[in-house]
């Protein structure tokens, strides 16, 4: 059997929607390397420059990303994804042409797509990799249900859809993943992170702020932490979410500001921290709860799959969350000190995902 295992070439292709799809990627690209498969990867940018930082010996295969444009402001956001589908149309029919190319020139056994809609082929196995079966939108009604029928004309059209969450109540993503019908081929494979617990880890921040996100709103929220942070007595670990431009600056005493901390050393700085700041997306909820780390979230403005996840995981006791326009960190501090946080990580088994790969290969 390893020797068949051995020659199997898999294909991983994540969306280029910030990158947490592509750092969701990497525990499942480690598991399939530990299987003995060949990975293939295809990417662009900053998505490809990361993956190929964590995977120096991989072949990475350029394919142009969707490369949506964010609105400026907070509530044209969903209008503006809206505007954008017919681009996403012509992105998923080159996705279609440029695959039966890759697969005949690779011999690829297996695609996984990390929520890219193209990447299903007639020949070989392709599994979508989504959080999100209902779509969340500012306007919600019949815009939801249309989008979610788009969504499961695509999902369909692969073998599998593998969804990075829990099955049950004890869920990150409440109704996205859970919504009252689902598509005929799913599994719920558990938390996708690439960070990992470490025992006896020294404390050294009382808070770390993880900003991130599209611009203006990730500048936004960098100032709004900045301006008010030095006012109180804290050690404090700032990530700007700017790789690719090192800094590192004292903004205080006790607070430190950087712009970009690699995998290890920000596996490290949430461990390290006894509170967490950051948006809600949804690898880095993904990763609060594999470190089970407390955590303040302040969803982007104007996101509505942030915003709902913020109120959803609020109303579970898992996190504290609150809107940026309502933003006070002192008082969110505060807030967060008396909520009684309720702990995710001892409900479920965080290592789901690797049983899930271990099938899928022994099936090829």
């Amino acid at each position: 059997m390893s020797t068949i295992i051995a020659s199997r070439k898999i294909l991983i292709v994540p969306l280029d929607w910030g990158l947490g799809h592509a750092t969701r990627d990497i525990p499942l690209i480690r598991e399939m390397l530990n299987a003995g498969c060949q990975v293939f990867i295809a990417a662009e940018g900053k998505h490809a420059a990361l993956l190929q930082q964590e995977f120096p010996q991989l072949t990475i295969l350029p394919l142009p990303g969707y490369r949506i444009q964010y609105a400026q402001k907070g509530q044209f956001f969903g209008l503006k994804i809206i505007q954008q589908i017919p681009k996403i149309f012509r992105s998923v029919n080159y996705e279609q042409r440029w695959l039966k190319k890759i697969v005949a020139e690779y011999q690829i056994n297996a695609v996984i797509s990390d929520n890219r809609f193209g990447l299903y082929h007639k020949n070989i196995p392709t599994v979508f990799i989504t959080h999100q079966l209902l779509i969340k939108t500012p306007f919600g009604g019949w815009i939801e249900r249309t989008l979610q029928k788009i969504n499961y004309r695509f999902i369909n059209k692969y073998n599998a859809c593998w969804i990075p969450d829990f099955a049950g109540n004890n869920n990150l993503s409440g109704e996205l993943a859970h919504p009252g019908q689902l598509p005929g081929h799913v599994t719920y494979i558990g938390c996708l992170s690439r960070f990992e617990p470490q025992p006896g880890v020294t404390k050294k921040y009382d808070l770390l702020v993880l900003i991130s996100g599209p611009e203006p709103q990730r500048s936004n929220l960098e100032k709004l932490v900045l301006d008010q942070i030095k006012q109180l007595s804290v050690t404090a670990l700032i990530v700007s979410g700017k790789p690719g431009t090192p800094q590192h600056v004292q903004v205080a005493p006790g607070i430190t500001q950087v712009n970009h901390l690699n995998a290890s050393e920000l596996n490290e700085a949430m461990l390290a921290s006894d509170m967490v700041l950051s948006r809600s997306g949804y690898t880095t909820l993904m990763d609060l709860a594999k470190l089970n780390k407390k955590a303040i979230l302040i969803p982007t403005p104007g996101q509505s799959e942030q915003v709902y996840l913020g109120e959803y995981l609020m109303e579970k006791g898992y996190f504290y969350s609150l809107p940026q326009e309502r933003f006070h960190l002192k008082t969110a501090l505060d807030e967060a000190a008396r909520f009684p946080f309720r702990s995710f990580h001892h409900e479920q088994d965080m290592n789901q995902y690797k049983q899930v790969v271990q099938q899928f290969v022994q099936s090829l």
